[in-house]
């Protein structure tokens, strides 16, 4: 299976109700809508889109599936912040129908899902709208990094 990786875009720094709540800023908007712009073009669209029930995650992957022209995400409640490696891993064994399947989350979750699975002291470092590509075969923990796009390379010019 070929997973893929959306880090939520940027979002507000706080909200009255709470970290779960936390919203979208208009950079985060953009952020999402290139991921989803840029695997359109690549035909390299995702089977399905799994997102985090936090606001910030399913903004990014409602916008992500708009800009790829495809259907709205699945709420995966095991995707919210603290997912571990091991419990990714195994939730993923009922997508395995899928060829190519998306997870829309949160840091440090994403890294240490990327570091866990490459192993052998592997660093990566998952920025606000990054998109990370790997081949996985779940239950194995064998895997190969595809890619690692920053949200910069996908704007084609630097974003302050």
């Amino acid at each position: 299976m070929e997973l893929l990786l959306l880090r939520h875009g940027k979002a507000e720094d706080t909200h009255a109700e709470g970290d779960f709540a936390r919203e979208l800023v208009e950079k985060g908007v953009r952020q999402s809508t290139r991921a989803g712009r840029l695997l359109k073009a690549l035909d390299r669209r995702p089977d399905v889109v799994l997102t985090s029930p936090r606001v910030r995650a399913r903004q990014t992957a409602g916008h992500f599936c708009e800009a790829a022209g495809m259907p709205g995400p699945v709420v995966q409640p095991w995707i919210d912040c603290g997912m571990g490696p091991e419990e990714a891993l195994n939730e993923l064994q009922s997508f395995s129908e899928f060829g190519r399947v998306m997870l829309v989350g949160h840091e440090p979750d994403f890294s240490g899902l990327v570091e866990w699975l490459l192993g052998d002291g592997a660093s990566v470092e998952v920025k606000k709208g990054s998109l990370i590509g790997l081949v996985v075969r779940p239950p194995s923990r064998d895997a190969r990094l595809l890619f690692n796009v920053p949200p910069k390379m996908m704007a084609g010019k630097r974003e302050g």
